[in-house]
């Protein structure tokens, strides 16, 4: 929303950008800026000029076809008459079939229209009209307005001029830049509605608002692309707010400018030409919510934090992956880790202490020591084997004795 005391209104004849005298800001002005209700609006109001239409009443049902019935193993779906040809026996009537009608045929006496409450449509206008004195909101719409002296732009009489005076002074007060990109983007409308005699689109210009005083504007501008008029009784959103867009770059006359207090009245007056009509408030002067939240008044009256402590674990842990848990179970268990830490520790240095002295010179040589000595006895057992055999297979020769013969076997007898 716009609320500033006053707004300067330009000399219109002077040769250069001239302040004439200031107008009180109208009170519509500082309404809040509802762009979901704007939306809302445009798009109901904008369905207002659709043309109803819709297909042929007997499109796709010409044929003379007639269901097969059952025992034919086929559906049930009407069939092409005839013989002799691949489109005899094709399905027809239904949407699902080829050049059948369609599903739920387009009728005239559809609902093409929409409506919307008069306050809605009025609070709408009123929105949009106080977006087009801001700015960011002008500029963000695509408006070049970086020449132009002040928003909202208030000009004490365009009535007098022609097409080409009127030119002149828009591109005077900083209009120019705009009026050469809607110049720029005429092109031809994609799609068939170039056959439709709307063949070309531009993009939308200054919307010029003009009072009772400024009759001969309409025939001054109308041959200027871009730009519209509108009288100041008659505002719509589809002008204020094409295609439910917020701020449209407006050019007031000083009349138009006047009557705008007349026409939507203000927080403390009533409105004249709208009986019974008051316009919209802003619930809070200032908008910055954190600011208040954390301002000393209102921190000054809130409670203490609330602080949730639990009672407790509501998780479920495991002593054998968790070491709090285990010394909570088993206030031992960390005495037992070191111990067994210790004599692990204790175990790897004898180990290596161990292996330090069978690696040393004299463990080499006790080793060495220990290998002939058990050389030799298995030597001496595989003598003493040999032997052994020797004196065994002596005596067989001899017949002193027979295999399986020995003392035990004659004490069992």
């Amino acid at each position: 929303m716009t609320s500033r005391p006053v707004v300067s209104v330009y000399n219109t004849s002077a040769a250069t950008i001239e302040v004439k005298n200031q107008v009180p800001m109208p009170g519509v002005f500082s309404v809040p800026i509802r762009n979901d209700l704007v939306h809302f609006v445009h798009s109901n109001l904008a369905k207002n000029r659709r043309q109803g239409h819709a297909v042929y009443w007997e499109a796709g049902q010409e044929h003379s076809a007639e269901s097969w019935g059952t025992g034919r193993a086929v559906a049930r779906i009407p069939r092409i008459s005839g013989s002799g040809t691949h489109r005899s026996g094709q399905a027809t009537f239904g949407n699902m079939c080829r050049s059948a009608r369609m599903f739920a045929p387009l009728k005239i006496w559809r609902k093409w229209h929409g409506k919307a409450n008069i306050t809605q449509r009025r609070h709408a206008v009123a929105s949009a009209l106080a977006a087009s004195a801001c700015a960011p909101l002008v500029m963000a719409r695509g408006h070049r307005v970086e020449g132009v002296p002040e928003l909202p732009l208030v000009m004490d009489a365009l009535n007098g001029e022609n097409t080409k005076a009127l030119l002149a002074t828009l591109n005077r007060f900083g209009c120019e830049e705009d009026l050469a990109k809607v110049r720029r983007s005429r092109k031809i409308r994609t799609g068939q509605g170039k056959y439709r005699n709307s063949r070309y689109v531009m993009r939308k210009g200054p919307l010029v608002i003009y009072g009772d005083g400024s009759e001969g504007l309409k025939r001054a501008a109308r041959n200027l692309p871009g730009v519209d008029i509108c009288h100041v009784s008659r505002l719509n959103v589809l002008q204020l707010a094409p295609g439910g867009h917020l701020g449209r770059f407006c050019v007031f006359t000083e009349d138009a400018f006047r009557a705008l207090n007349n026409t939507f009245g203000s927080n403390r007056a009533e409105c004249v030409q709208k009986r019974g009509y008051h316009v919209n408030r802003t619930v809070m002067n200032c908008a910055d919510i954190s600011r208040i939240i954390n301002s000393d008044q209102v921190q000054s009256k809130l409670r203490a934090q609330r602080t949730s402590v639990r009672a407790h674990d509501k998780t479920k842990k495991n002593p054998l992956n968790n070491k709090q848990m285990m010394l909570r179970m088993n206030p031992f268990a960390k005495k037992r880790a070191e111990l067994i830490a210790a004599r692990e520790a204790a175990r790897h240095t004898g180990r290596a202490a161990a292996l330090k002295a069978k690696r040393s010179k004299a463990g080499v040589a006790a080793k060495r020591t220990r290998t002939q000595r058990d050389q030799a006895l298995n030597t001496g057992l595989v003598e003493s084997f040999a032997a052994a055999e020797e004196i065994i297979a002596e005596e067989i020769r001899q017949g002193n004795y027979q295999p399986g013969e020995s003392d035990d076997e004659e004490d069992d007898e």
